[in-house]
């Protein structure tokens, strides 16, 4: 894309007489998908794609214009500053740093130079693996994406970035006849082909496959209160849904966050650190700047139980008399919200062992199918993969449909033991009509108290 940065420019001076700010971003990006639907392919999508966005600022009111056509720049910016002017606002910018920058994503092997017989075989196995005893369908998805990525501003930021994004999904079945159970998995990071060819694929998908054979056997967990064990990837999901939205800026000035006003209050327990970090090359949702062109950074959300900061673009930022925390994010052809990147629970120094050796009776669950979370009021329900019995600090007894809900507040106070592990998932968050690659996750953590859900 460094072949249009002088036209952009040009651009950008010639409008700066009409309005208050603007940027463009741009993207080339060429991308692959794959489905494998019970070891057949059912679609294969390859193909370039190109765009480019104008954004103003005018009077307090923003307007924005996409085409996918780089000729048609200049009626773009038209477009743009029509909208601007049809509108009335409030919308100021916070003070940030003038960037100039060039970042390229470190490969070893390019997705661009894998074939696609190469990337079926890839899916081909993890769909064979978790064809294991009990298991009725298969579903495997394969994304790449390899982009070159533009933003300047009229500010006289310069930013060009380079990268690379893969991942791949594995969902089985299981039944056995009168009992259907559920395995899920990916795999994937901010690099080339190698976190896939490096990977134990074989292993990948047999423990999917055997995840959802197992659960036919479980018994139906116990609802009430209990203490509860929680693996990495429920951690993750915890963080991200029922605190990670609240500490949103957009929410927040929406009064759609129970976490209004609550900054330098207690809201969790003193062993509770959490932080969103863009920055993390090895977690899934990794930038190094967001698309108003700000560096990313590690920020702490919460310290030692206490909250400290909130996200925000160069918008929120301003109204909430804060800087941007680097965590403005769009598609191109949308408004730029606020949106997490990585977004996890710190490490303690406790094994797992550790964790339930104190646990009269429990629950440990594993995993997250998905949920609920009212960010207003503050609660959530969460539907664990599988769990288990904790009786006298040993794991028992194989569980199915057990799921952890309450108060998020009250939760992260209920937090009396963290995990020394530590682990990133790869997925997709979705806010505002927009889907952006990002990774949650934590150690093992321990909750007291806590509202388990089941049909026992």
């Amino acid at each position: 894309m460094d072949e249009y940065i002088d036209k952009f420019k040009n651009l950008l001076d010639r409008i700066s007489s009409d309005v208050d700010y603007s940027d463009i971003r741009a993207i080339k990006s060429n991308s692959t998908n794959l489905i494998m639907k019970d070891s057949k392919i059912q679609e294969i999508n390859s193909g370039l794609n190109i765009g480019a966005r104008i954004r103003v600022l005018k009077n307090g009111a923003w307007g924005f214009a996409y085409t996918n056509d780089l000729n048609k720049l200049e009626e773009i910016s038209k477009t743009s500053i029509k909208l601007a002017n049809s509108l009335s606002g409030d919308v100021e910018l916070s003070d940030e740093m003038v960037v100039e920058d060039k970042v390229k994503i470190n490969t070893k092997i390019p997705v661009s130079d894998v074939s696609i017989e190469d990337k079926k075989e890839l899916i081909s196995e993890a769909d064979k693996s978790a064809k294991v005893k009990h298991v009725v369908s298969t579903t495997v998805s394969y994304s790449d994406v390899e982009s070159e990525k533009l933003f300047l501003s009229s500010e006289g930021s310069k930013i060009s970035i380079n990268e690379t994004i893969i991942a791949m999904f594995l969902n089985s079945t299981a039944s056995s006849g009168d009992v259907i159970q559920f395995g899920h998995g990916s795999i994937g990071g901010v690099t080339g082909f190698e976190v896939l060819k490096n990977a134990d694929i074989e292993k990948f998908g047999r423990k999917i496959g055997e995840n959802a054979s197992r659960l036919l056997k479980a018994k139906s967990s116990p609802s009430g209160n209990f203490t509860v064990v929680a693996d990495n990837e429920l951690t993750g999901v915890l963080i991200h849904e029922a605190l990670g939205h609240g500490v949103e800026g957009d929410l927040i000035l929406q009064n759609d966050s129970i976490l209004k006003g609550c900054l330098g209050n207690d809201i969790g327990s003193d062993l509770v650190n959490i932080f969103d970090d863009a920055s993390r090359v090895d977690g899934f949702g990794y930038y190094p700047y967001d698309d108003e062109g700000i560096k990313t950074k590690i920020n702490q959300l919460v310290k030692n139980g206490k909250l400290i900061s909130i996200l925000n673009s160069r918008e929120t930022g301003f109204k909430l008399d804060m800087k941007s925390s680097g965590n403005a994010r769009s598609t191109l052809n949308e408004q730029t919200i606020v949106r997490m990147s990585n977004t996890y629970l710190e490490p303690g120094d406790m094994n797992f062992d550790e964790l339930i050796e104190d646990v009269k009776e429990g629950i440990y669950i594993k995993g997250s199918r998905g949920g609920q979370v009212d960010t207003g009021k503050g609660i959530f329900q969460f539907s664990g993969v599988e769990s288990f019995k904790i009786e006298n600090g040993e794991v028992k007894d194989s569980l199915r449909d057990a799921s952890l809900s309450g108060d998020i507040l009250n939760t992260l106070k209920e937090i009396d033991a963290v995990g020394s592990d530590f682990k990133l998932s790869v997925g997709f968050c979705g806010k505002g009509g927009q889907t952006v690659p990002v990774g949650d996750g934590g150690p093992h953590i321990r909750i007291k108290n806590a509202i388990v859900g089941g049909s026992n």
